[in-house]
């Protein structure tokens, strides 16, 4: 799988480019702010229908226009494809010239794995950030995955309304249960969903993590979720209603899920010095790379958003050479050299791509 061609218009500090891209390495290098990270993104767009840093539509259009557009031309194994998205007061999707109606016939298409510095916060920040890092590999694999996930969602901020009137307004507190029922069928789809796939990555990560640290360190992953059976999460749902009334949210969920690495037993987030929550990102990461080159049988495309300021130049050699045959895309702030390798250099700078 390789993106062949991306064309960007209106999009971030771009005005016009078209870009082609080599299958191997893509570097894109020049200072801060110039819109590096800007391609990865609308890779990204392009890929999940949606940014991983913008938190608005509106925030990826030019400042001087109304509408961006991003179109991705790709080919995999069984056949080549185009992907177009307008960005305007609303998001159009087009797959090979159709307009799409729903995100999941998007997802799948391209496949990525995203690497940012912010990719820390994964392991350092809260248990949302654990979360949407499943969200996103799992719903790229099985797109009905988000499908599930959202009905869940929105289930749940009605559930949540419903707690707010039972409080001020005294509506009928039975009325709770046909929202615990949609909840709990909703909620145990998901954690089998997280299970298994968590379960992928504990089988890749140790070997891969061994052999990152040369064998010194050993790592661990365990997932943490109380939405295991119907019968568990039903359970834990009316222990807490009156508490759940009284806070006017669900506390308990699989919306609350989460999951712990430990390094040699200990915690990494207690414990863990910032270079090994650097290496355990790595290890992450690369678990994520294989399962999704197992899944569907070619590598995906790896974005690396200054990847390098992470790494110490031992770091990046060994994750280099552990990705062959695949496609990567690398913004940094200067060049690098890549052995035994084909690679294409772009300078960025000002919104504006050289070859």
């Amino acid at each position: 799988m390789w993106i062949k061609k991306i064309k960007i218009n209106h999009f971030r500090n771009y005005k016009k480019e078209e870009i082609l891209l080599e299958k191997n390495i893509n570097l894109f290098y020049g200072e801060n702010a110039q819109g590096k990270t800007n391609m990865i993104e609308a890779i990204f767009l392009g890929s999940m229908g949606k940014s991983f840093r913008a938190k608005r539509d509106k925030e990826m259009i030019n400042v001087t226009q109304e509408k961006a557009e991003i179109e991705l031309e790709y080919e995999k194994s069984d056949r080549d494809g185009k992907i177009k998205i307008e960005l305007s007061n609303k998001k159009s999707i087009y797959l090979n010239g159709i307009k799409i109606k729903k995100l999941s016939e998007l997802l799948g298409n391209i496949n990525i794995v995203i690497f940012t510095p912010d990719d820390i916060n994964i392991l350092k920040g809260g248990p949302q950030n654990r979360r949407r890092f499943l969200d996103i590999m799992i719903s790229q694999l099985k797109p009905n995955y988000m499908y599930h996930l959202n009905l869940y969602l929105k289930t749940l901020e009605q559930r949540n309304n419903y707690l707010k009137q039972i409080k001020d307004e005294k509506k009928d507190e039975s009325l709770l249960d046909i929202w615990d029922e949609k909840l709990m069928e909703e909620a145990v789809i998901i954690y089998q969903y997280r299970n298994e796939y968590m379960n992928k990555i504990r089988e890749k990560i140790g070997e891969i993590h061994q052999e990152i640290t040369n064998d010194k360190e050993k790592i661990e992953i365990e997932y943490i979720s109380e939405c295991k059976t119907k019968e568990e999460y039903l359970k834990k749902l009316k222990e807490r209603r009156k508490l759940d009334i009284i806070k006017g949210y669900t506390t308990k969920g699989i919306h609350r899920d989460d999951f712990m690495i430990s390094i040699n037993k200990k915690p990494i987030d207690i414990y863990g010095s910032q270079g090994q929550h650097r290496t355990a990102i790595l290890s992450l990461k690369l678990s994520e790379l294989n399962i999704v080159k197992e899944e569907i049988e070619e590598a995906p495309i790896l974005l690396l958003d200054d990847f390098m300021s992470e790494l110490d130049e031992k770091r990046i050699k060994s994750f280099l050479e552990k990705i062959q045959n695949t496609q990567v895309i690398i913004t940094c702030t200067e060049k690098i050299k890549v052995e035994n390798k084909k690679i294409l250099i772009y300078n960025v700078e000002e919104g504006k791509v050289k070859k």
